[in-house]
């Protein structure tokens, strides 16, 4: 048997967690584990190693002493909900035990009247909008995996998609945040009301920090009014005819809930026809969202392009066939990333890549790229774009899923800010002991 971190064999350390989670099936062995769960955790750790077991808490408090006692042993621990989004990040290392909260998983509370909810870390967001839509409401984040993606794995990875250009990040729609510290001790931020509240927020440091801070357990979000009509106009045509229609809709008083440029490739696999693409939805009263579609159609007419409105069903399955183009690989070498680049220099990126996707406003976007070389050519032309200064394009380039090989041969986060000691002193506090997720995040925190 694999001999745990603190050389106690996994035996022990499945009797002392079956102490705490009680059921027979709530701890699971990794030999007994079903291949394709072991598959998913074996992207998310460096090659090599292989945790004792998972372990599936039922509540806060079972969490909170199964945490207590992977303290006590120093056991590190990997969190995940449902395993959606375990292959991105950065390789964790000498992991002993897994630990999910994916049965940690009920509404706490819906006010309707303010708007806000209150879920647990393991609830499916698909499940928790079909919740609010009965509503008429809806959490505004559209994930990577909606159906199988937990609220609690959508906050510990900051995913958010398109939606961001009317609602901003998860960040924005956050009000408050429970969390189970590595040590065991249950912690709060926020409250359950809209409000401003002065002080250290916590709710945006645990955003994105891909469970290397603490274990989130329970979250209260915003809500919004489901729209009366929606309708997507989508552009297509040359290169720098679509950056000028961008650049236009950024500059006018149109409200699209979602605007994106798409790659050549992009645009041809999902039968939109030929060159880049602009897609804008809007969603509003019906009136006004047949003007603003109407709006967007004519200048792309005046600069030349197609220009096609879709509406209804066929709306509908337009942004479910991007959602599954732009997050389904072809082949399992393909390698995944986050982009972040001035707006005004999306166009210049998708004409590099054959898959891809830019945000028209915050430049945050989706490539799929074919090598590391590839990724370590982009990355070179965002910090400085050929020998002029003037030509360089500030951004970034994080890789989300890729290869273990890859990960291990090449920086996933490509970070070059100047704030790593801090994080490395923010991690300290947090986790003494690094046995949250170590090596996951930046700098190998």
């Amino acid at each position: 048997m694999k001999a745990m971190s603190n050389d106690k064999p996994q035996g022990v350390c499945a009797s002392e967690l079956a102490s705490i989670v009680g059921e027979e099936n709530a701890i699971c062995l990794w030999e007994n584990i079903e291949f394709s769960q072991q598959k998913r955790i074996q992207q998310a750790i460096a090659s090599g190693n292989s945790p004792s077991c998972i372990v599936y808490p039922r509540n806060q408090e079972q969490l909170a002493a199964v945490m207590t006692t992977a303290y006590a042993n120093n056991w590190r621990v990997l969190p995940c909900g449902s395993g959606s989004k375990l292959s991105w990040g950065g390789l964790a290392k000498s992991i002993d035990v897994v630990v999910s909260t994916e049965r940690i998983n009920q509404l706490i509370e819906h006010a309707v009247g303010d708007l806000t909810v209150t879920v647990e870390a393991g609830m499916k967001f698909s499940d928790l909008q079909a919740l609010l839509a009965k509503s008429r409401q809806f959490l505004a984040l559209d994930p990577t995996a909606p159906e199988s993606a937990t609220i609690g794995g959508i906050v510990a990875t900051g995913d958010t998609g398109s939606l961001r250009q009317r609602y901003g990040s998860v960040r924005d729609q956050l009000l408050g945040i429970t969390f189970v510290r590595a040590d065991g001790e249950i912690a709060k931020a926020g409250g359950r009301v809209v409000k401003n509240v002065a002080g250290y927020d916590l709710m945006k440091l645990l955003t994105g920090s891909y469970g290397t801070l603490g274990f989130i357990s329970q979250l209260t979000f915003r809500l919004y009014p489901l729209a009366e009509a929606s309708g997507t106009v989508v552009l297509t045509g040359k290169a720098e005819a679509v950056s000028q229609a961008a650049n236009i809709l950024r500059g006018s008083a149109l409200t699209p809930v979602q605007a994106d440029l798409l790659s050549t490739k992009l645009v041809s696999s999902l039968g939109l026809g030929e060159g880049l693409g602009l897609i804008a939805r809007f969603q509003s009263i019906s009136e006004s969202v047949k003007e603003q579609s109407n709006r967007v159609l004519e200048v792309g007419q005046k600069l030349g392009l197609n220009g096609a409105i879709f509406t209804d069903g066929d709306e509908a399955n337009l942004w479910q066939r991007l959602q599954e183009r732009i997050h389904t690989t072809a082949t399992e070498s393909v390698i995944s990333c986050k982009i972040g680049v001035l707006p005004t220099a999306a166009v210049e990126i998708l004409t590099q890549v054959e898959l891809g996707l830019i945000h028209i406003s915050s430049g945050l976007g989706l490539l799929q790229l074919e090598s590391k070389n590839q990724v370590l050519k982009i990355r070179d032309r965002l910090g400085f774009a050929g020998n002029n200064p003037t030509q360089a394009s500030s951004g970034f380039l994080t890789i989300l899923s890729a290869p273990v090989a890859v990960k291990e041969q090449i920086d996933v986060w490509g970070y070059t800010g100047n704030a790593l000691p801090l994080m490395r002193r923010i991690k300290e506090q947090f986790d003494s002991k690094n046995i949250l997720s170590p090596g996951r995040f930046v700098g190998g925190i």
